[in-house]
């Protein structure tokens, strides 16, 4: 539980469905947000994501803005890193963003 509001913290829920992302996926903030029940929290879900105490186990490299942008505070080796990690799955980066049309994960 998490202070008085008696709500269970969701740092957990964010990390977890970080491990459903399939290989040359990405998702949004906010498809996160909606897919772990709390809709319109796409700024929570980035700062739970701040709080990955592991970047190989948790990918939140496939993580990218609405419009495909990648993250300029990439925790785990800043933006370059972000790229490299996502070109290593066959997602192609093009000006720091990523074609949602093609390599966005839709979920269901």
């Amino acid at each position: 539980m998490e202070g008085c509001s008696g709500r269970i913290p969701m740092t957990p829920k964010v990390l977890e469905f970080l491990t459903t992302i399939p290989r040359g996926k990405v998702v949004t903030y906010s498809q996160i947000a909606e897919a772990i029940g709390y809709p319109g929290a796409a700024r929570a879900v980035g700062n739970a994501l701040h709080k990955n105490p592991d970047g190989d186990r948790y990918p939140c490299y496939k993580v990218v803005n609405s419009r495909g942008e990648l993250s300029g505070r990439f925790a785990f080796g800043g933006i370059l890193e972000q790229q490299a990690r996502l070109e290593a799955e066959g997602i192609k980066v093009h000006d720091n963003r990523v074609d949602l049309t093609k390599y966005q994960f839709i979920i269901h």
